[in-house]
């Protein structure tokens, strides 16, 4: 059986589950600073506390960037690629704030493969969940490219 029918077997699956990283506040100021994004929502502990969260938030794409990190040890059987390259989006929401102090952790289904020029596509449904929360703060929907 090839790789890919073995990933199309496993497609609408979840593969794996990440650990738990909690999200502190020099980690949200170290993004506001390396994307100019100085919203007091973020980065302003005293007045956050009397705003809609009670508390600072994290940026969206501070938890879309820590996808890499979140999902790192969920492993797909896709072989030994000599690339791996993101390559894009199909959706992307922001449901739940992810709240200064919280926990958050990755789940993922795999959601479609298909081959292209050189390798094969995965398609992958990411939720990143806040530990106690009713919604989770991600869903995301993320095509990778694998180039053998």
């Amino acid at each position: 059986m090839s790789e890919v029918d073995v990933l199309r077997q496993l497609v609408g699956t979840e593969v794996g589950v990440g650990q738990w990283l909690a999200i502190e506040q020099e980690r949200i100021d170290q993004f506001a600073d390396a994307t100019g994004d100085h919203q007091w929502i973020h980065v302003d502990p005293d007045r956050a506390a009397n705003g809609p969260f009670g508390s600072t938030v994290a940026h969206g794409y501070l938890t879309l960037g820590l996808l890499p990190y979140l999902t790192q040890g969920i492993e797909i059987p896709v072989g030994q690629p000599r690339l791996a390259i993101n390559y894009g989006l199909d959706r992307l929401r922001f449901p739940a704030p992810v709240k200064v102090g919280q926990r958050v952790r990755a789940r993922v289904t795999l959601t479609g493969v298909e081959e292209v020029d050189g390798g094969l596509q995965i398609a992958r449904r990411i939720v990143v969940e806040v530990e106690g929360g009713e919604k989770p703060a991600l869903v995301a929907d993320t095509l990778s490219r694998l180039i053998y």
